[in-house]
C-alpha cells in the first residue's frame, strides 16, 4: 500500500486510487467484506426477480452500503490500532469494541429493513406469484 502525498488539493484520480487501496486491502483482509459481497449479489437478484419497487432499490442500496462502511471503518479502526498499540491495552480494547459495535447497529438495522421487505413485498409477491395462504 503505498503512503498518500501529505496535504489537501491531490487531484480526484489521485484520491480515487487510494480509496480503491483501501477496498482492495479490505477485500484481502476482512471475511466479512467478500460475506457481504456475495449477500448483496443474491439481494440484487431477489429485488430483480421481484420486480421490487425503486423505492426498495434504494432502501437497500442505502441498507447495503451503510453497513459495508461501518465495516470498513472497523476494518480502518482494527489496523490503526493494532498498528499503534500492538499489545492489549484497555482503551485499544474500548476502541475496537465500540467500532464492532457500530458494525453490530449497522447490521441490526439491516436486518430490521430485510423483515420490512420480506413482509411488506416478498411474502405478498409470492402469495400472488403462488398462491400461498390462500
Amino acid at each position: 500500500m503505498s503512503e498518500p502525498d501529505i496535504g489537501k488539493g491531490q487531484a480526484f484520480g489521485k484520491r480515487l486510487g487510494y480509496a480503491l487501496q483501501g477496498l482492495r486491502a479490505a477485500w484481502r483482509q476482512e471475511a466479512s467484506v467478500r460475506t457481504h459481497a456475495v449477500a448483496t449479489v443474491a439481494l440484487v437478484g431477489v429485488l430483480a426477480f421481484t420486480r421490487a419497487p425503486a423505492l426498495w432499490w434504494a432502501v437497500m442500496a442505502l441498507t447495503v452500503g451503510l453497513v459495508v462502511s461501518c465495516e470498513l471503518m472497523n476494518t480502518a479502526v482494527e489496523a490503526l490500532a493494532d498498528h499503534l498499540h500492538p499489545g492489549a491495552h484497555p482503551a485499544i480494547g474500548l476502541t475496537k469494541d465500540v467500532a464492532a459495535g457500530a458494525v453490530l447497529v449497522a447490521t441490526l438495522a439491516s436486518l430490521a429493513v430485510g423483515l420490512a421487505f420480506a413482509f411488506g413485498h416478498l411474502w405478498p409477491w409470492a402469495v400472488m406469484r403462488f398462491g400461498l395462504g390462500a
